[in-house]
């Protein structure tokens, strides 16, 4: 057995579908091959290069039937080509559907929700426990925070605090994400923000490969319409109101000069302005672009339940001699696909950003053409990129200093060719950076991506606990316990006993003092289980006494002739379940049935030890049948379909075992004969409530 676990975790994103897979030591493996170091340390978690396809799932809305062919089984395909066959019905597959999902009607979202669970079922193997846990839409709060997992554990603070000594007892690093139609944020305040605001924080819990608790207590929050492109869309209806209608050219500072786009982005050429329609044209100036964007930022709507940072929306005060912020996705693209490419030293500081940010976006359309093809900034640079970066520039550095806050301190007083990336980095591979904010892709060679932190904090929850008291793995509310807003962060959701417990204390802790709401209603069933066995073993003569007492008297008399309805049941009900299993089960059809004779043998097994594909069927009964044969395991495939296909059939084969099956007592008693050597008749069958007759 594969000493390893895998995890499949599929970004369902606005534009498109990245599908990572994961791969950790199992727990008991872990715990063996730990060093003291790894013992106190969350699992480790692998990641292999991830692909990505085109469009988004929420393409398909309207067309669900036709995500899984067109759209899922590539990233399935690519998936199996990772996990071993072996491994993947023990394999779990998470599809996490993000902004785009969110702006589908409710009806549109269950719908495409459902085929797309209904298509991994029917298609693979792997581990799928319940479709609404494996197949969902996150809210940009649980974005952030898996994010904030994944940058904190690349980094390494959470394995060693004592390396990552902020100040202030503070080990934990701040997370920045943007994407197209909004960004999140995510920190662990200090001690004093920390206590003014609890209730705004999530409560996020670990085990560590020791089985140790480790819990957090973290702020995250989202801004709609804050990512790039929803930015944009705010900044050219803004664009639209300023100037009148007969306006057809509109003045745009965030574009380079003589560059023309449409109100919806598209590069314009002569050939494809149309007479009067309204577009933007570039006047290539950023410091007036800085300007313009800056009041998309909302800075001054009324702050209800203060502090806010942005759009009135609560942010507990951040203490940036403490957070250290880093940034992930447009974060990285808009400083680093241009404005890094070009140059040997690879700087992000504002001071050197701006400087490059200045030139570039001063520059006329026509060289930055030329640039391009020459693949000044790399094949990945296209004029469409080039086109729109000056806008993500801008609103990036409002955000990030007009916004959220991130200081300035000290960046007058940089000498030119400071390279403060490469200090940066070089800090990230020491686990220790100080400055207030960096903006990073990966870290040790694994992408930042919030799709590690669903995979990590996955893999803690397989960590079996110390004790029986051990909470679970996940996060919710901050409240001691679990929460009801608790989301368990494994499919397992039943806290492991301890080795240490006694039996009795394990079953008693778990239906008496569990936190599952199941607990009362599984005593009891216990108890009815319980009661059925006792009753079943007193033996058939005090169970005939119970009758007599409890039951009426006419239906004691029924009893003592025939049984409740009139007649003894011919067949044992272990007979008869093991005749309606091998009919059920697919395993043979009802014509290979055949009876034996009366005095067949008794209380025997009805198959043989023997594996061989062709079996021999022994009786347990009076009447009980005989399998003439077992083709072949590969019957196992049709276990259901006998039963839907040949109902007929059954009812067929069942009627005539009774026809031709009779009870020793009928023949001995000769009761209800109807010629010699005949079955007795009876009106009604007690066990299929249908007329048998000769």
């Amino acid at each position: 057995m594969t000493k390893w676990q895998y995890g499949v975790v599929i970004d369902a994103g606005s534009s498109g579908s990245r599908v990572h897979i994961y791969r950790w030591l199992k727990a008991d493996r872990a715990i063996q091959d730990a060093s003291d170091r790894e013992l106190h340390s969350l699992p480790v978690v692998k990641s292999r290069k991830e692909l990505k396809i085109k469009p988004g799932v929420s393409t398909f809305g309207s067309t669900p039937d036709l995500v899984g062919e067109k759209h899922l089984q590539e990233l399935f395909d690519y998936a199996d080509t990772v996990v071993p066959e072996k491994s993947r019905s023990s394999t779990p597959i998470f599809l996490l559907a993000t902004a785009g999902m969110r702006l589908l009607s409710d009806k549109e979202r269950s719908r495409l929700l459902e085929e797309i669970c209904a298509y991994t079922k029917s298609t693979t193997n792997y581990l799928i426990t319940d479709c609404d846990l494996h197949f969902q839409v996150i809210p940009g709060e649980t974005e952030g925070l898996y994010g904030w997992i994944a940058a904190n554990y690349l980094l390494g603070g959470f394995d060693a605090p004592e390396e990552h000594d902020h100040g202030k007892n503070h080990h934990t690093y701040g997370f920045l994400d943007m994407g197209g139609a909004s960004a999140q944020i995510a920190f662990a305040p200090n001690t004093t923000e920390a206590i003014k605001h609890a209730d705004d924080l999530k409560l996020l819990r670990f085990r560590k490969v020791n089985g140790d608790v480790a819990e957090y207590k973290v702020f995250v929050t989202t801004w709609l319409e804050y990512g790039v492109h929803e930015a944009r869309r705010r900044y050219v209806e803004a664009l639209l109101k300023q100037y009148d209608s007969s306006h057809d050219e509109l003045p745009d500072p965030c574009l380079p000069e003589g560059l023309q786009i449409s109100t919806k982005g598209d590069i314009l050429t002569p050939d494809k302005l149309n007479g009067k329609t309204a577009h933007m044209v570039g006047t290539a100036n950023f410091q007036e672009c800085l300007r313009a964007t800056f009041p998309l930022l909302n800075k001054y709507k009324a702050c209800i339940d203060p502090p806010c940072l942005l759009n009135g929306v609560h942010v507990p005060a951040i203490d940036f001699d403490v957070n250290h912020f880093v940034g992930v996705s447009e974060y990285w693209h808009t400083t680093h696909e241009i404005f890094e490419m070009g140059h040997k030293d690879k700087a992000y500081d504002l001071k050197t950003y701006q400087q490059r940010v200045d030139k570039f976006c001063g520059s006329r359309w026509t060289d930055i053409q030329k640039d391009v093809e020459a693949q000044t900034w790399g094949k990945k640079v296209s004029e469409s990129t080039a086109a729109e970066v000056c806008f993500k520039a801008s609103w990036l550095i409002n955000m990030l200093h007009d916004g959220i806050g991130i200081p300035r301190v000290g960046l007058e007083h940089l000498k030119n060719g400071h390279n403060g990336t490469k200090e940066v980095l070089d800090g990230i591979k020491n686990k220790g950076f100080t400055d207030p904010f960096q903006a990073v892709n990966k870290i040790d060679g694994s992408e930042v991506s919030w799709t590690l932190g669903k995979a990590v904090l996955y893999a803690a929850s397989e960590i079996p606990p110390k004790n029986t008291n051990t909470l679970p793995v996940g996060f919710g509310s901050n409240k001691a316990g679990v929460p009801v807003d608790f989301q368990f962060a494994g499919i397992n959701h039943v806290v492991h006993p301890s080795k240490n417990t006694t039996e009795s204390g394990s079953w008693k802790n778990s239906l008496l003092h569990g936190t599952s709401p199941r607990r009362v209603p599984g005593l009891f069933l216990f108890m009815v289980i319980i009661c059925i066995a006792v009753f079943l073993l007193c033996g058939k003569d005090r169970r005939t006494r119970f009758y007599q007492k409890v039951l009426p008297r006419r239906w004691t008399r029924r009893w003592n002739k025939g049984g409740l309805f009139g007649n003894k049941p011919f067949l044992s009900s272990s007979t008869v379940e093991q005749r309606q299993h091998l009919l059920e089960s697919g395993l043979t059809d009802p014509y290979e049935f055949e009876l034996n004779s009366i005095d067949g043998v008794m209380d025997e097994d009805l198959f043989s030890d023997d594996s061989s594909s062709i079996r021999k069927g022994k009786t347990s009964g009076y009447g009980t049948p005989r399998l003439r044969t077992f083709k072949s395991e590969t019957n196992l495939d049709n276990a259901f379909g006998i039963r839907s296909e040949t109902s007929g059939v059954q009812n067929q084969g069942f009627s005539g075992l009774f026809v031709r099956t009779e009870s020793r007592e009928s023949l001995t008693r000769g009761e209800g004969r109807s010629r010699r050597g005949s079955p007795t008749r009876f009106k009604s069958s007690p066990l299929l409530g249908n007329t048998i007759m000769d």
